[in-house]
């Protein structure tokens, strides 16, 4: 059967997405001291809350975040969310708070907050959060990349080919500006171009339960070697290709560029 983009996907049956939030983020030492990277802001939010609004869109609403360095700064965060998203009256006398305001659409979100270890690798994280996973696939990425992918095509591509893994594939951005030049003259200047590479791991995954076969809850089982290349091995694993916008935050460049988009009003994924 041929692949068919336009085939409708359920989005009534919200499947849950593994968020990747434990490690130390040392390239970004310069925020990541003081707190974990998915918790660097673009704009008003952490990074980690603008990855779960564009799930959220798509009606994934249900998160499984493991969490590592600094964990308990993530946990607090949304424990207070809605204390910290509206207005509120507190009463001192009956330790009470009335919240104002409107409901949000992140009142729908169930998120379980999963303590995967502060030394644990990717693939270890994921095999932890296994007891969390009650649907025979689910979605994953990390916390420290958005996109404007569209999930519904993702996961109409994954259930297409019937394997076990799919993980979406990008040209990176270059870290350099480039220059289009005839003759000595600038016709044409790219800040974040395309490199003409290969295609690399983008970390937007739709994973079977398989996949928990692969792994390993030592600490050093690290997702994107042994599991990723044994998969590809057996044939079970496939790349979705993705030519919209993507980009990873690992660098205090990287964190100033998206806040620019975003103060700008022009980032792509901003999808909701």
């Amino acid at each position: 059967m041929k692949y068919n983009p336009s085939v409708t996907v359920n989005r009534r049956s919200s499947l849950p997405v593994v968020l990747l939030a434990g490690g130390q983020g040392t390239r970004l030492r310069e925020e990541t001291e003081y707190r974990p990277k998915p918790m660097v802001n673009i704009g008003p939010w952490p990074i980690l809350w603008h990855i779960m609004k564009s799930y959220a869109h798509y009606g994934h609403d249900h998160f499984v975040v493991c969490l590592g360095y600094k964990g308990d700064m993530i946990k607090d965060y949304f424990l207070n969310y809605r204390l910290r998203a509206n207005d509120i009256t507190i009463s001192l006398h009956h330790h009470r708070a009335q919240v104002h305001g409107e409901r949000r659409a992140e009142d729908r979100w169930k998120i379980t907050l999963a303590n995967t270890g502060l030394k644990a690798m990717t693939g270890a994280r994921i095999k932890r959060i296994e007891p969390y996973i009650q649907s025979d696939e689910f979605l994953m990425t990390y916390g420290d990349g958005v996109s404007d992918v569209d999930i519904d095509n993702l996961l109409r591509f994954h259930r297409h080919h019937g394997k076990i893994a799919t993980v979406m594939g990008v040209s990176p951005p270059s870290r350099f500006g480039e220059l289009i030049a005839k003759g000595k003259q600038v016709i044409k200047f790219s800040e974040k171009p395309q490199t003409h590479v290969g295609l690399i791991n983008g970390g937007f995954f739709v994973l079977n339960r398989q996949i928990f076969d692969y792994l390993s809850s030592e600490d050093d089982c690290i997702f994107e070697r042994k599991p990723m290349e044994q998969l590809a091995q057996d044939g079970q694993l496939m790349v979705y290709p993705h030519r919209g916008f993507w980009q990873c935050m690992d660098t205090l460049r990287d964190t100033q560029y998206l806040n620019e988009l975003w103060d700008r009003g022009e980032a792509p994924w901003k999808v909701w």
